[in-house]
């Protein structure tokens, strides 16, 4: 990869929980003083190696099991590289994308008996820097957590009659940006290529809906909205940054009301303001806008005068 990257990634979730904290009772993550939604990196980039796995890549942060079900520690799966960082970087996507900082072991030869066998000397402690950084996501207005109580069918145990009760905390709706960039420096050290991010962003978009859908009740009704992928010429030193600091919503309707994309227009004028000052330096924008949404001013005024492309997915 030689050209420096930025990514401008939202979506939106309906009646769920975008990312719970386990800390504070797998409650969606809210700041107290703004009333803001906020998602982890870790979330996104889960999302992103869970599809990458679906789409039949190799992914290293997963949980795999062995023929009897029991799951692989990190050390296992270092061995199943033959414990050699070249061989993960080379097959493992997200360690290309994201980095990872590793202990790579070798057998001492000089033990000879079984129980020494066992005993491993720390050669090297390697640390990839990920040349693919996320910004926390965060939503682009203040949000309403509700508290959702029912019960299930069945019951919890042969004894009891009745179902167990469930409980849950929501957001009715909750409209997330998130900002990336693939630094092309970083990307020597890993490897990572321009088919890499185009699976990533592929990932990115169809597991936020596909994958999410699957995995729980609380993680359904998350759709992609608009995804932008802004490509800086050869050897340019300096980016925009930030750029969801440069985009929100306007609305009818007072922040905690929103419930659907449909009552929002998205505002990128901070954004093309902005784009004035870089112009000469961006080679290209891509660009991926779900049918929903209403864009202020649109995608080719935002970049008037610089190549334009719709992703294909």
């Amino acid at each position: 990869m030689k050209n420096r990257r930025e990514f401008l990634f939202i979506y939106d979730v309906s009646f769920a929980n975008p990312n719970g904290d386990p800390a504070n009772e797998n409650r969606p993550r809210i700041d107290e003083e703004t009333g803001i939604n906020y998602v982890t990196p870790d979330r996104l980039k889960r999302i992103i190696r869970d599809q990458l796995i679906l789409f039949g890549k190799d992914v290293f942060v997963r949980e795999e099991r062995d023929s009897s079900g029991i799951v692989l520690s990190r050390r296992k799966l270092k061995e199943k590289y033959g414990n050699n960082v070249n061989n993960i970087i080379e097959d493992c996507i997200d360690i290309r994308l994201f980095g990872i900082t590793l202990a790579i072991e070798k057998k001492d030869k000089k033990k000879q008996n079984e129980e020494d066998e066992k005993d491993k000397e720390e050669i090297n402690n390697i640390s990839l820097t990920g040349p693919v950084q996320f910004k926390f996501g965060k939503s682009l207005h203040r949000v309403s957590l509700e508290y959702v109580k029912g019960t299930t069918v069945l019951p919890s145990g042969e004894s009891k009659k009745q179902g167990t009760m469930t409980e849950k905390w929501i957001l009715p709706y909750s409209l997330i940006a998130f900002y990336g960039i693939a630094n092309e420096n970083a990307s020597k050290d890993t490897n990572l290529t321009d088919d890499d991010i185009n699976d990533m962003i592929k990932a990115m978009w169809v597991g936020v809906k596909a994958n999410t859908d699957i995995l729980s009740t609380s993680k359904m009704g998350h759709n992609p909205r608009l995804l932008i992928e802004i490509i800086y010429k050869e050897n340019t030193l300096l980016h925009i940054g930030d750029l969801d600091n440069l985009v929100s919503i306007k609305t009818d309707k007072k922040d905690e009301e929103i419930r659907s994309i449909n009552e929002v227009t998205i505002d990128l004028s901070k954004l093309k303001d902005k784009v004035v000052s870089y112009k000469e330096k961006i080679e290209k924008v891509r660009y991926i806008i779900d049918s929903s949404v209403k864009l202020l001013p649109g995608i080719n005024e935002v970049f008037g005068g610089i190549q334009l492309e719709e992703i294909k997915l």
